[in-house]
């Protein structure tokens, strides 16, 4: 991030000199007198825009809060000291407005009426100061600076919310990530057999994730049964149905045999009606099902048979 301008640097990229300043200050002796009334002509002023009731609505006691902010502010402007407190005071304004979104608009047109209050109070000055004319030039020269720091902060502290905003959305996504890895567990359940049973809403990502980590473990593990239980899936729309039709006939061409159980008659209704054309795709109604087939498909359905006949027995 660009580092802000420091005093010297400030001056000089707006041609504030000493001279300048002096003439401020000479201008402060005429106007400091009016700063409140400068200041609340300001208000007057702002009182006219909608902008004013979604910053302040009806909180007089913010609104008088922050004129008494004003004031001093507009004091200092006027006593034409510009050093590296006076920096940080704008700079501190600025975060504050980035920090509510303060629309650059808003802000310009706010400075733009400071300058134009100022230089008619100062017009009106009587008698008629010698330097008039450069008292005005120098107060529009400390103006346009002082804008310059609170606008180059406002962007500061919104880039930075991004910034902040774009980490938070990394992290949730991480974690909706991990949440899904979660959710989506593949587990060997026999020897050659996984089962992934899904839970709650399937969408295209999810499903995605479930054709990936599938695949992956059929790799690993030298898988020759896959069982997918929908049951406790809500609904199937058109895309996810044939997301999964998709999911099996990959597994097939791994060589790995794909079962898909837990079909309930809403889902079964549902894909007839969208016309989801499931092929070859084994499907059973209950979890069961699916397992004695499987057990069959990797010739274990008599392994299993004795050891619940030894179960039975004892």
């Amino acid at each position: 991030m660009t580092q802000p301008l420091d005093r010297a640097s400030v001056l000089t990229t707006f041609d504030v000199t000493d001279a300048d300043l002096e003439l401020v200050r000479e201008a402060g002796t005429h106007l400091l007198p009016q700063v409140e009334g400068f200041v609340h002509d300001w208000y007057a002023w702002l009182r006219g825009h909608e902008e004013f009731e979604t910053f302040f609505g009806d909180a007089d006691e913010l609104i008088a809060h922050v004129q008494r902010h004003q004031v001093r502010h507009w004091s200092t402007f006027l006593s034409g000291v510009v050093d590296d407190a006076y920096l940080a005071a704008r700079r501190h304004v600025g975060a504050v407005h980035g920090r509510i979104d303060l629309p650059n608009v808003i802000y310009l047109s706010g400075m733009f009426m400071s300058d134009r209050l100022l230089q008619e109070r100062l017009a009106a000055v009587r008698p008629r100061p010698d330097r008039l004319d450069a008292m005005a030039a120098a107060i529009e020269k400390l103006i346009f600076l002082d804008t310059h720091l609170v606008l180059e902060q406002i962007h500061a502290t919104q880039k930075r919310s991004a910034e902040d905003a774009a980490e938070d959305n990394a992290r949730l996504e991480a974690r909706s990530e991990a949440l899904l890895e979660q959710a989506t567990p593949v587990t060997p359940i026999w020897e050659g057999i996984l089962l992934l049973p899904l839970i709650g809403v399937l969408d295209s990502s999810r499903t995605q994730e479930i054709m990936t980590k599938t695949l992956s473990m059929i790799s690993e593990t030298r898988t020759k049964v896959f069982m997918l239980d929908i049951s406790g899936v809500r609904t199937v729309d058109t895309a996810v149905a044939n997301q999964l039709v998709k999911i099996t006939q990959a597994t097939r061409l791994m060589g790995c045999e794909a079962i898909v159980s837990g079909i309930s008659p809403e889902i079964a209704f549902t894909m007839v009606e969208l016309g989801v054309g499931i092929g070859q795709i084994r499907t059973t109604a209950t979890l069961r099902d699916a397992f004695e087939i499987a057990l069959t498909l990797v010739g274990d359905a008599e392994r299993l048979g004795a050891r619940g006949a030894a179960a039975a027995a004892r």
